[in-house]
C-alpha cells in the first residue's frame, strides 16, 4: 500500500479527497501545518507528500526546504492557489515532483499519484507491450530484401527499442532483443560482404556514404553554409552510444541532421579514420601519399598524419581556408585545449579528434574493474554517457552552443562485444588486430571468415604479393591456438573492432545547430 502525506491548513475540506484515494487503495496522512508535516515525515515510511504552498507558521515553500534536509529523495507535490511565476520557480527548483494549482479534482490527484509513483512500471509495460508487436515486423525486414538505406533505417529502429528495453525489469523481452540483432548482425555480415565491393568501384552511383567520402558529401557543404562550424571526430562512437548522449547535448543544441554512413573495412583507426581524413581508400592513401602512410610494424602511431592528410584533402576541392587540429588523448590536453577554445573562434573550421571511447574500449580488455563497469553493452553505454557528462569534451559543447557555433559529431568506426573464439595460425609479422588478419602465411577455416585474397580489388594496401585478409564477422575473434584457453577468457567479451557487424560499420554523423 502506498503511503500519502497530505499537508493542508484546511485539510478537512480535501475529504471527498481523501476518501477517493483510500478506496483507490492508498493510506493518507493529514496534517495541518508544516511542523506536524516534518514530525510525520521523520516517523513514517512514506511514499509521496502533498503540500500546501499557503500555510500559517511554517509556509509551504520553508516546508519543502526542509522536507528535502530530511529525505531529499521522497518526492513532494506543491499544490497552490497561486499562479505568481517566481513561486513556480522556486519550487521547481527544489526539486518538487509536480505543481498543482488549486481547486484540484480527485482525477488530477491520481493521475498525479501513477505518474510519479507508477510512472517507471506503466513505462516499462507499455514499452514490452509496444516491443513485442513491432517485433514480427522487424523479423520480416530483417529477412527480407534490404539495401543499404534499409538496413542502416533498420538499425536506427533496432537501437531506440534496445535504448528503451535497457532499464527494464524483465530480462525475458531483453533476450529476444538481443536474439533478434543476432539474427540481424548475422544477415547484415552476408549483406555487406555480398555488396562491399562493388560499393568501391568509383563508376557505381549506387552506393552508400562510406567513410572516405562522408567529408566531400556532408561536412565540406556545412561549411560553405557556416561562418565557423567545429568538427568532432570522436573515436569508436556507436551509433547507440550517440543516441544515449543526445539528450544531454539537446540541452544546448538543435540536432539538424542524424544519418548513419558506412565504415570501411578494416573498420579500424588506421584504416577509417585516415581515409576518413584523407578522402581515399587505404590502396588510395598509400599510393599518393606514400610518406603519410604508416606500415603496421612501424613504432609511429598509425594515425600520425591525420592533419597532413585532411589539409591535402581540402586542397584537392580547391578550400583554402584557417583552421585548426586538435586531437585529444588525455584529460590534461582536454583541459588544455578547453581554455583556448575561445582563440579558435575566428578560424573557419576546427577539427578535434577526441580518443576517450576508444581507450575505454582497450582498458576494458586490459584492466579488470573496466571490464566489470563494462560488462555488456548497456553497462559500456552509461560509461560513456558518465564520462561525457564530466569530460572537458562536454564543456567544450556548452561553451560553442553559447556562441553560437555550428557542430559536426561524428566518428571513424564502432565496436561489438566479442563472444566466439575462431582459430587461425599466421607468422611473426600478422598483425595483432583481434577482428581481422592480414599476412602471408594465414591458416584458418574459410567458411568462419570474410577472406580476401586478392586486396587490390578492395582498395586494401598489399605489403607483400601473397598478403591476404581476413575479417570476423557478428560476433567471432581470431584466436592463436597456441594458449588459446588463456586468451579465449583473457579478450572474451570484451569490446573489438575490425570486423563486419551492425555496431562496427554502420557510424554516425551529426550536425548540430545551437539553441538561440
Amino acid at each position: 500500500m502506498k503511503k500519502i502525506l497530505w499537508v493542508d491548513d484546511e485539510i478537512e475540506l480535501l475529504k471527498p479527497h481523501i476518501i477517493f484515494l483510500e478506496q483507490k487503495g492508498y493510506k493518507v496522512f493529514k496534517v495541518t501545518n508544516g511542523e506536524d508535516a516534518l514530525d510525520t515525515i521523520k516517523n513514517q515510511e512514506l511514499d509521496i507528500v502533498f503540500l500546501d504552498e499557503h500555510m500559517p507558521g511554517l509556509s509551504g515553500l520553508e516546508t519543502l526546504e526542509r522536507i528535502k534536509n530530511i529525505k531529499n529523495n521522497l518526492p513532494v507535490v506543491m499544490i497552490t492557489k497561486s499562479e505568481e511565476e517566481s513561486i513556480m520557480e522556486e519550487a521547481i527548483g527544489s526539486k518538487i515532483a509536480d505543481y498543482l494549482i488549486k481547486p484540484v479534482n480527485p482525477n488530477q490527484i491520481l493521475l498525479c499519484l501513477k505518474k510519479n509513483l507508477e510512472d517507471k512500471k506503466l513505462q516499462e509495460q507499455k514499452i514490452t507491450y509496444d516491443y513485442q508487436k513491432e517485433f514480427r515486423n522487424i523479423g520480416m525486414e530483417i529477412s527480407s530484401n534490404l539495401d543499404y538505406n534499409s538496413w542502416a533505417e533498420l538499425y536506427r529502429k533496432m537501437v531506440f527499442w534496445e535504448l528503451n528495453i535497457q532499464n527494464s525489469e524483465d530480462d525475458s523481452i531483453k533476450e529476444i532483443m538481443m536474439f533478434q540483432k543476432e539474427e540481424a548482425n548475422n544477415l547484415f555480415s552476408r549483406y555487406y560482404i555480398d555488396n562491399y565491393k562493388n560499393w568501391l568501384n568509383p563508376d557505381n552511383a549506387q552506393k552508400p556514404i562510406m567513410s572516405h567520402n562522408i567529408l566531400r558529401h556532408k561536412f565540406l557543404n556545412t561549411l560553405e553554409q557556416n561562418e565557423t562550424t567545429f568538427l568532432l571526430v570522436i573515436d569508436n562512437l556507436r551509433y547507440d552510444q550517440w543516441k544515449a548522449i543526445q539528450p544531454i547535448i539537446e540541452t544546448y543544441f538543435y540536432v539538424k541532421e542524424d544519418i548513419i554512413f558506412y565504415s570501411i573495412l578494416p573498420s579500424v583507426t588506421q584504416y577509417s579514420r585516415n581515409s576518413l581524413f584523407s578522402g581515399l581508400l587505404p590502396a588510395e592513401l598509400q599510393k599518393k601519399y606514400p610518406e603519410y602512410w604508416v606500415e603496421d610494424e612501424d613504432e609511429k602511431s598509425k594515425n600520425y598524419y591525420e592533419n597532413e592528410l585532411l589539409n591535402e584533402h581540402l586542397k584537392r576541392h580547391g578550400i583554402n581556408i584557417k583552421y585548426s587540429f586538435n586531437k585529444i588523448l588525455n584529460l590534461q590536453a582536454g583541459k588544455k585545449l578547453l581554455e583556448h577554445i575561445p582563440n579558435l573562434l575566428s578560424n573557419k573550421m576546427n577539427v578535434i579528434v577526441y580518443n576517450f571511447v576508444d581507450t575505454i574500449s582497450h582498458a576494458k580488455t586490459e584492466i579488470e574493474i573496466i571490464k566489470e563497469l563494462a560488462d555488456n553493452d548497456t553497462a559500456y553505454r552509461s560509461l560513456i554517457v558518465s564520462w561525457f557528462k564530466h569530460s572537458p569534451l562536454y564543456e567544450i559543447i556548452k561553451f560553442l552552443a553559447e556562441k553560437k557555433v555550428h557542430v559536426v559529431i561524428t566518428t571513424d568506426h564502432g565496436s561489438i562485444q566479442i563472444k566466439n573464439p575462431v582459430k587461425i595460425i599466421g607468422d611473426r609479422e600478422t598483425n595483432t588486430n583481434l577482428r581481422f588478419k592480414y599476412g602471408k602465411n594465414l591458416n584458418y577455416k574459410s567458411k568462419n571468415v570474410f577472406e580476401v585474397t586478392n586486396p587490390s580489388e578492395y582498395f586494401l594496401p598489399r605489403p607483400n604479393i601473397s598478403t591476404t585478409y581476413t575479417f570476423c564477422t557478428e560476433y567471432d575473434y581470431f584466436v592463436y591456438p597456441n594458449n588459446y584457453n588463456y586468451f579465449v577468457k583473457f579478450y572474451g567479451n570484451t569490446f573489438q573492432h575490425g570486423g563486419i557487424s551492425l555496431e562496427e560499420i554502420l557510424i554516425p554523423y551529426i550536425c548540430l545547430n545551437p539553441k538561440t
